[in-house]
């Protein structure tokens, strides 16, 4: 997946880990970047293209799909966290994290994998989590939401292959963003993470491990 001339769209936008992806995918090259957040009149890079879109909403994500009939990048990158555990928690609040961190995701690649095809094939930039692989007590809802998400990301990289469309998953621990402020533990610069999630997108990486811890996590799921 080359970046340069590439048409990409990335969810969640207008901050953190996302606003650094648009500001990196502009700054390598992409011909076109929509930055898509619910509050499009919060983006503020220069040279982005504002795009309204609620991941979890249908009539927003075809809306979306409309818009942008050139895509040849998805980056999914929005995501949620609630705080809660499964049994002890809100039962609405985990099938919120289900809605925004794996069917709102789902939702983006079913409407977008037609027109990544008909663009060529292009490339889908999923960004997962290190609780991708390990429960976490006060954050389980959404570790199960991410564990969930990890396995869709291996399924439509199987399914998109032979329409030549590369799918990369994004695995990280904890990066300093607002979606981590209230978490008093060492942290990732989200700079470091776009950078390295967009030169394993380069290489053609079908996963990106980000940092230390996760790279050990993932190690240690065969014991």
């Amino acid at each position: 997946m080359k970046i340069e001339g590439s048409i990409a769209l990335v969810t969640g936008g207008n901050r953190g880990i996302g606003r650094h992806f648009v500001q990196q995918l502009l700054d390598r090259g992409a011909a076109k970047v929509y930055a898509a957040t619910r509050k499009p009149e919060t983006i503020d890079v220069p040279g982005a293209t504002p795009l309204a879109l609620d991941i979890t909403d249908p009539d927003s994500v075809a809306a979306a799909a409309a818009a942008a009939p050139d895509l040849t990048l998805l980056v999914n990158n929005a995501g949620t966290t609630t705080g809660n555990d499964l049994v002890s928690g809100e039962l609405a609040a985990i099938r919120k994290e289900f809605d925004t961190n794996f069917y709102g995701p789902l939702a983006m690649i079913r409407i977008f994998a037609p027109i990544l095809a008909r663009n060529g094939g292009g490339g889908i930039l999923n960004v997962n989590s290190r609780l991708s692989w390990l429960s976490y007590p006060g954050a389980n809802a959404y570790a199960a939401s991410k564990a969930a998400a990890w396995s869709m990301t291996n399924g439509v990289r199987q399914e998109l292959a032979g329409q030549d469309t590369q799918v990369t998953g994004l695995y990280l621990s904890s990066t300093d963003t607002d979606m981590m402020a209230g978490w008093d533990i060492p942290k990732n610069d989200p700079v470091d993470v776009v950078t390295v999630a967009l030169d394993g997108l380069e290489a053609g990486a079908p996963e990106v491990l980000a940092d230390q811890e996760t790279k050990e996590t993932k190690a240690s799921l065969a014991a």
